[in-house]
């Protein structure tokens, strides 16, 4: 699927098998977007085997899905090439998601 973040048409996943919401770097970087420290920074040994990678960054993401539905959500930066925005349990919870994996198609009231 695709979102619109600050006019620029961006990948975007909606994973419920995700913990957390994920913004690339790239995507940071292109975007101009702001970013903070995060409160709770983290390491993810899963990106990589040998190492792990420390998590220390976040930002607060305006998207824009369709013509209608905006939202702005916080996210931890990644480097990732999935796609540019990762939205994951943290978003589907917040807006009751309800996934219908038959039609593979998510229904949300907005």
């Amino acid at each position: 699927s695709t979102c619109t973040i600050r006019g620029k048409v961006c990948r975007m996943i909606i994973d419920s098998g995700s913990f957390t919401n994920v913004i690339s770097e790239e995507a940071v970087s292109k975007l101009a977007l702001f970013t903070e420290s995060h409160p709770t920074p983290y390491c993810l040994a899963w990106l990589n085997s040998s190492t792990d990678s420390r998590l220390s960054k976040r930002c607060r993401v305006p998207f824009l899905i369709g013509a209608n539905y905006k939202d702005l959500v916080i996210c931890d930066i990644l480097p990732m090439d999935a796609c540019h925005l990762l939205l994951g349990r943290p978003w589907q919870y917040d807006r009751r998601i309800m996934h219908d994996g038959f039609a593979n198609t998510i229904i949300f009231t907005y």
